[in-house]
């Protein structure tokens, strides 16, 4: 299984060294930089594979290093939702070697694209006053309940957390919300998130 771990890790590389490219050249705007959703879209194509020969690359089949890198590029395919979707349902039924965390991620992650409320509060976005939120959730007791099961932080410091990061990391509100808002329900209906 060497092969298949050395293969995952490169195409994790591959994703972050451009993330790092479009940073370093103050590229990673507000939009969905064209040649990133390329690579994100190769690479979950390039995994599929992988998972079609040897199912899904858990610790046990891959390494923990490749694990986490495939776990990686399935949250980045956020433009082929089937491909998303396909993997979260193999991750709940390799549940025992797979970390639950990762799990809720990518199923907050599909409830967020798919307008759903979340379970754990795991996704932020920026609202119409420019402040960073968690997308909608259920019940916030509820989502405290799971991510304490999880060993996670409550969602209110997790809030805080993530304000004060992208204060650090410079990152900034949409200069203008509504038409971000009505190019992400674009993209979404073109990737086919939405109907």
């Amino acid at each position: 299984m060497k092969n298949y771990s050395d293969a995952i890790i490169r195409l994790k590389e591959k994703d972050l060294n451009f993330r790092i490219h479009l940073l370093e050249e103050n590229l990673l705007t507000e939009d969905y930089h064209a040649e990133m959703e390329k690579i994100h879209i190769d690479n979950a194509r390039k995994l599929k594979h992988i998972i079609k020969e040897i199912g899904f690359p858990t610790v046990q089949k891959v390494g923990q290093e490749a694990y986490d890198a495939a776990w990686l590029i399935i949250q980045h395919a956020i433009s082929l939702p089937v491909f998303m979707k396909s993997c979260l349902s193999l991750m709940k039924k390799e549940k025992k070697d797979i970390n639950p965390i990762h799990i809720a991620y990518l199923e907050d992650r599909i409830h967020f694209f798919e307008h759903k409320p979340q379970l754990y509060g795991t996704q932020f976005d920026w609202d119409e006053n420019g402040v960073l939120n968690p997308a909608p959730f259920d019940d916030l007791d509820k989502v405290n309940e799971r991510r304490k099961k999880l060993h996670l932080n409550t969602l209110e410091q997790q809030t805080s957390h993530l304000r004060n990061e992208a204060k650090i990391e410079k990152e900034n509100p949409p200069s203008d919300w509504e038409q971000k808002q009505l190019q992400f329900e674009i993209w979404r209906k073109q990737v086919g998130w939405s109907k």
